[in-house]
């Protein structure tokens, strides 16, 4: 049937079959990625997403800052509408917010087992907030056990919409033979003081900022933090390894108490070491949290999943404990290992973080059940095929290859890429230095780069770098309590001296601690401190030490002061002026070894190394305490470098095997004083021997050897 003509014309106008304008699905539902609370700038909306798959309920709590006990508005998900797989989500626009600054979260269901049972009266913090918040009123102690906590749980914090940072101009220097690994401890470094920072600054991002000219001097090249990721400051855990959540920065370490201030100190922080030359590593724990084990708190994973941790097969210690701490998380299950790479990527390119150093990483390795996985642990791969982690590489995944249960130092860790932090090294260079016998082979082994462990074979193909070398780190003696106490003094720790390490490989000189040590034992610990230095870094590899080493920081004893935030862990800044030879003798070392880059190589020294003893050849009996080499540095453009190694009691004389007496100059000799024990340019030689002095070590250069 014909419809009557409205006018006389037709019209030319196509017909209008576009649908009504109306949210798109996203904008009222959410999307499940990513995870956490997002700001969504075209749209001036937060999208919010968490995982709890064995939930029956998610609810959303919102605070202002006027009331944080009571939601200023809540928004229950529903499951119909605001679920995707196992990830709850909703998107809420800034205006319908009502001005919260803070959220958490409520969840319930049934119990997934004896050990899991949602607590709807427990808020939970996101595990992507990127922004804690704790309450004045905070309460390690409501967190554990039932009853609410409404008040004095930790809060995610609404960031990113109304936070800039420039990053222009920012650059991060590559670092291969010139590496100096330097480990610190953010508020130790800069809280005393003696540390000559500004009040204000004193144990924050901003007081590392001040040091940065001191670092520089020292001639630092990459700086590993250790943990600054947010933790419960209730929890008394002043070194930091203890997690409350991997991608909030530590507000403790800012000296500002805006609720984001610390990510905007900390890219500080982070922008101001790149502009002065030095890479930033970040010392990352994932092998577990502070939530500890079922007599622990409810902070945020236990809450919202309970396949977040790795459990046994024992009642009374339910939760596995690879990490010595409660809990391990479980890398079996994707959304671990989702997490732990999403913080991985946050932190290299919302912070520019140039690498990380994966505390007690053999957990990564570690299958449901707790057995290690020694070929293919999936979340290697996973990070080798991310398009941002991938690029990570040569001083940029650093593992401490081994846990509670395991250890996989070398070939014997899966992720066969990764730089490792050599305990071998430690415990072998320890043990020579110390006067043990039969340990000539094993120091020959370190200084060459480790290739027991790291072989370069056509299967293997490792590299010396992926060796990082150390004396010591956090985790035991200082370089200068390692020569002035056989002992361990951990009485102030509150664990009657049961902590920490037993078997140190320390020497005390001659005199326990330094109450009435005589001159003569005082110098020897600084002649030994020396000689640790020069086999430090003049091996192949890449080293790291910590920091105060340099101009002898003690602990007084003290090897694990994980809960001392006092003077016993901060920096003692009157050590650097009272050893200033020391500092100087590092100082000049460290230019040295980034001077002759023959040191470092990514491959094995092979056959540009020689090895003698006093004479021609090594002497590898179990008495023998002395070695000479001499690496030749033409392959390099280098010079050629000449060692010689007394770690007996005695004067031993060597016969320099190689040139005459006046191709060489002799730049290091622990057995002088300061400053000839280190003499630059270099005091020729007069004769083919050298008398080198009782558990000394000294240094030639022959120059005009390069091509």
């Amino acid at each position: 049937m014909k419809q009557p003509l409205t006018n006389n014309r037709t019209s030319d106008r196509a017909p209008d079959n576009s649908s009504p304008k109306r949210p798109r699905w996203e904008e009222t539902e959410g999307t499940p990625l990513p995870l956490g609370a997002t700001w969504i700038e075209e749209q001036q909306a937060f999208n919010f997403a968490v995982y709890a798959e064995h939930a029956e309920t998610v609810t959303l709590l919102l605070y202002s800052a006027a009331d944080l006990a009571n939601p200023i508005l809540t928004f229950q998900f529903d499951f119909l509408r605001n679920k995707s797989g196992r990830v709850w989500h909703c998107r809420l626009p800034l205006e319908e917010m009502r001005g919260a600054r803070y959220y958490g979260y409520s969840v319930s269901g049934q119990a997934v087992s004896e050990l899991h049972r949602f607590d709807p009266d427990k808020v939970l913090l996101d595990p992507y907030a990127k922004c804690v918040f704790f309450p004045p009123e905070f309460d390690r102690n409501r967190a554990i056990g039932p009853g609410p906590n409404a008040g004095k749980a930790p809060l995610g914090v609404l960031t990113g919409h109304d936070i800039a940072f420039d990053w222009s101009g920012d650059v991060s220097t590559p670092r291969e033979s010139d590496a100096i690994i330097y480990e610190l401890h953010v508020k130790g470094f800069t809280k005393n003081p003696n540390s000559g920072v500004h009040p204000s600054h004193a144990g924050t991002y901003y007081g590392l900022i001040e040091k940065i000219p001191y670092l520089k001097d020292l001639g630092i090249t990459v700086l590993e933090l250790m943990p600054i990721f947010q933790r419960d400051p209730q929890e008394h855990d002043y070194w930091g390894y203890m997690p409350l959540n991997f991608f909030a920065p530590h507000a403790q370490y800012a000296s500002t108490r805006d609720d984001d201030g610390q990510h905007v100190e900390f890219r500080n922080m982070v922008k101001a070491l790149h502009k002065a030359g030095i890479r930033v590593v970040l010392d990352v724990v994932y092998n577990h949290t502070c939530e500890g084990d079922h007599r622990g708190p409810t902070y945020s994973l236990k809450g919202f999943d309970p396949g977040y941790y790795m459990l046994s097969s024992d009642p009374g210690n339910p939760y596995a404990n690879y990490s010595g701490t409660g809990n391990t998380l479980n890398f079996s299950q994707a959304q671990v290992r989702k997490i732990v790479l999403d913080s991985l990527r946050y932190w290299k390119k919302d912070m520019h973080i140039d690498g990380f150093r994966f505390d007690l990483a053999s957990v990564f390795s570690r299958n449901a059940d707790g057995t290690l996985n020694w070929g293919d642990a999936p979340v290697f791969s996973e990070i080798a095929g991310d398009p941002e982690l991938g690029q990570l590489w040569r001083v940029a995944l650093i593992a401490e290859p081994w846990d509670v249960g395991g250890y996989q130092l070398g070939r014997g860790f899966p992720g066969v890429a990764w730089l490792q932090w050599n305990a071998r090294f430690r415990d072998d260079v320890r043990r020579f230095v110390k006067g043990d016998a039969a340990m000539v082979p094993d120091l020959m082994r370190r200084i060459y780069g480790s290739d027991d462990l790291f072989p370069d074979s056509r299967a293997d193909a490792y590299h010396p770098y992926q060796s990082v070398n150390f004396i010591n780190t956090h985790d035991g003696f200082t370089l200068y309590d390692l020569v002035s106490y056989n002992q361990k003094r951990n009485w102030k720790n509150g664990h009657n001296n049961q902590d920490g390490m037993d078997e140190n490989y320390s020497w005390n000189c001659g005199h326990e601690g330094d109450d009435g040590a005589p001159p003569e034992v005082l110098a020897l610990r600084r002649k030994q401190v020396k000689n640790f230095c020069c086999l430090l870094l003049l091996s192949n590899g890449i080293p790291m030490f910590r920091a105060g080493d340099e101009f002898l920081n003690t602990q007084f004893g003290n090897n694990n002061p994980y809960n001392q935030d006092n003077e016993t862990g901060w920096l003692d800044w009157s050590q650097f002026q009272a050893n200033q030879d020391i500092f100087r003798f590092f100082k000049h070392m460290i230019a040295f070894r980034k001077s002759h880059p023959s040191l470092c190589r990514s491959r094995f020294w092979r056959e540009d190394i020689s090895w003698y003893g006093t004479g021609p050849t090594v002497d590898l009996s179990p008495d023998s305490r002395s070695l000479a080499y001499c690496l030749h540095g033409a392959s390099q453009a280098d010079d050629d470098i000449y060692v010689m190694i007394n770690a007996y009691w005695q004067e031993l004389q060597f016969r320099i095997q190689e040139g005459s007496p006046q191709d060489w100059l002799r730049i290091v000799d622990t057995g002088l004083p300061s400053p000839e024990d280190f003499s630059q340019p270099g005091a020729p030689l007069q004769h083919p021997t050298y008398q080198v002095a009782p558990r000394a070590l000294v240094v030639l250069v022959r120059c005009g050897r390069r091509t």
